[in-house]
């Protein structure tokens, strides 16, 4: 009698730890997506002076900016205009800060500041490097 005794417990047991592995396995999707969820993304607008004079001036941000790895995927859009001599950018705040912007702007030769150059600094500079002046560069980039 004893020995059926036995036999009882280990099919208890084997039904109770069969239930948890099922429950176990239920709640597995449920970790997974709380753990590769991202967090909502933070849009942030910043406007930066920067010297654009010509169109390869906004194209060597467009080739840039958005793909610098220390910016983390978080420039989300670029809008230029030349004659205020601004970029305009969108950002994830979660992602990327203006100072992590400046110094990706500043490493392609790109200095970019927050606040407007004194009035008195002259933004007309030679063009003597061959490039032509364009207003097609005022446009946006969706990232």
């Amino acid at each position: 009698m004893l020995h059926n005794s036995k036999r009882g417990e280990a099919a208890l047991n084997y039904t109770y730890m069969k239930r948890l592995i099922i429950f176990l396995m239920a709640l597995l999707p449920m970790a997974y997506m709380l753990s590769t969820a991202e967090a909502k993304p933070n849009k942030q607008k910043v406007v930066l002076y920067v010297h654009l004079h010509c169109e390869d001036c906004c194209n060597k941000i467009l080739k840039n900016i958005p793909y610098d790895k220390e910016l983390k995927n978080g420039v989300k859009d670029l809008v230029f205009d030349l004659e205020a001599q601004t970029v305009t950018v969108t950002y994830d705040a979660n992602k990327t800060d203006v100072p992590a912007l400046q110094k990706a702007f500043a490493k392609i030769g790109k200095p970019a500041s927050t606040s407007k150059p004194c009035e008195g600094h002259d933004h007309e500079h030679n063009h003597s490097h061959g490039h032509v002046h364009s207003d097609a560069c005022q446009h946006n980039h969706q990232h």
